[in-house]
């Protein structure tokens, strides 16, 4: 009886809904044999009989030789196919009732329907790739910024695994040093030093990617652009020009934006969520001031803020009062605004000191300078980041769990040193290390990382 891992799986691995081509794919034990049993090839040949790694065209058929669709079949043995077992994949006509009766062709002949990521999930059981690769399959998919893709690209091609591997070189050199040790007990040899060398060196690697983690989330996920400022400052009209549509209620009546309002656009390679907020100002009015409190908490969260200030008038001095404290507290994320360009300029605000962008949504100049100083403030955000891979919460929480065995051992290297004890803690350590790249993990951790997967990853 073939394991659970072994049998024969079917999904579609193209996104569902109507297109020209849809791809289906079938792996696991037998699979020549069993698409023999519904396949029609035009040469008249059997799949059992054709080449590895070759493609035919030909027809899938019902039990009573109705054709269902012509297809293209790519035919590949194992282990060189993505999963490691015998594949075949099946380009078809998208259309999901045209889908659904062909996997229902290959159920019929005994192929179960694959769980979320069981693909990538079997390519790691095979030794393809290791589990910081499957999970890079992941995040390259769900890429947001053109960094994003980058990185999950390189974690792909094994460049967070190969930084894994040094770290447990490191390990393994203080098991060496503690199995020499051994040796050198009646001759009072210390072997202290070279460990600690070691110990220090996985520490400072962990040290760099605990700085970059927190940002790593805004290559993952995108920038939070928030619109702030005070009532009827013209930041609605911005947060519309910006999205080049008609997205947020603009009129002459203050208060109009009471909730928060998102929005998102790519642009230059990064996806960018544009947050219109309620206007600042002191009011009695119990939704206004809801909508003023989110206000600020959208400051705390954003990755950039436009403080924006209408330049057509006089601020008053709470107005002042606000922008100061804002700027006080967020100035390193903040470009100053100064909105309604084309109208009568006030020269007199407190802000020319802070030399204020000035933009007007009816000249298209001025607005493709502020992108400009959006993207410039965004390439600062990204130059921190010098790191060639994106960790998500899994890693994190074990690169954490690493680094405080790691000061634990840093306690034991004290003489007389007792490097049984050492020895023991360092392969604890070597444990948690196979944990990221999958090599020792329990299957049902297993489990709930490939269930993040969708059908036919």
């Amino acid at each position: 009886m073939l394991g659970f891992d072994e049998d024969l799986i079917v999904a579609q691995c193209t996104p569902q809904g109507k297109g020209a081509l849809a791809l289906l794919r079938i792996t696991g034990t037998n699979a020549r044999q069993c698409v023999d049993s519904f396949a029609l090839l035009a040469s008249g040949k059997k799949i059992k009989d054709v080449s590895s790694h070759t493609i035919h065209f030909g027809r899938i058929i019902d039990e009573s030789g109705t054709v269902l669709d012509q297809v293209m079949f790519l035919v590949m043995d194992g282990p060189k196919t993505f999963t490691g077992q015998d594949t075949i994949e099946i380009t078809c006509h998208n259309n999901p009732f045209l889908i659904e009766a062909l996997i229902e062709q290959a159920i019929k002949k005994g192929v179960r329907l694959a769980q979320e990521g069981e693909f990538t999930k079997r390519a790691f059981l095979q030794k393809k790739i290791d589990l910081i690769q499957a999970e890079a399959i992941q995040e390259l998919i769900s890429a947001h910024t053109q960094m994003a893709l980058k990185k999950s690209l390189a974690q792909l091609e094994g460049s967070f695994s190969h930084w894994i591997d040094a770290l447990e070189k490191d390990l393994l050199k203080g098991i060496a040093w503690c199995e020499v040790s051994f040796e050198f007990l009646d001759e009072g040899v210390e072997f202290g030093a070279d460990i600690r060398i070691s110990l220090e060196n996985i520490l400072t690697k962990i040290a760099h990617l605990k700085e970059v983690f927190d940002a790593q989330q805004q290559i993952k996920h995108g920038i939070k652009i928030a619109l702030i400022g005070s009532v009827n400052a013209g930041k609605s009209s911005l947060f519309n020009a910006l999205l080049k549509q008609r997205r947020a209620i603009v009129t002459d009546i203050p208060g109009t934006t009471r909730d928060v309002i998102e929005a998102g656009l790519y642009q230059k390679g990064n996806y960018w969520t544009l947050v219109d907020t309620a206007g600042l100002r002191q009011t009695k009015d119990t939704i206004e001031q809801e909508g003023i409190k989110r206000s600020f908490e959208e400051a705390h969260k954003a990755d950039v803020i436009l403080l924006v200030f209408d330049g057509s008038r006089a601020l008053t001095h709470h107005e002042e009062e606000i922008y100061q404290d804002i700027f006080k507290n967020y100035e390193k994320k903040i470009i100053f605004v100064q909105s309604k360009q084309d109208l009568a300029t006030w020269e007199h605000h407190p802000f020319h000191t802070y030399c204020p962008l000035r933009v007007s949504i009816t000249q298209k100049h001025t607005l493709e300078d502020l992108t400009e100083k959006i993207d410039a403030k965004i390439s600062v955000l990204f130059t921190t980041l010098e790191s060639p891979f994106l960790l998500n919460k899994r890693h994190y929480a074990l690169l954490l769990t690493l680094e405080q065995k790691m000061l634990t051992l840093l306690g034991l290297l004290i003489e007389p040193i007792h490097y049984e004890i050492v020895s023991y803690h360092l392969h604890d350590a070597l444990t948690t290390l196979s944990e990221l790249t999958g090599k020792s993990i329990h299957e049902a951790a297993l489990d709930l990382i490939f269930k993040e997967f969708c059908v036919g990853k």
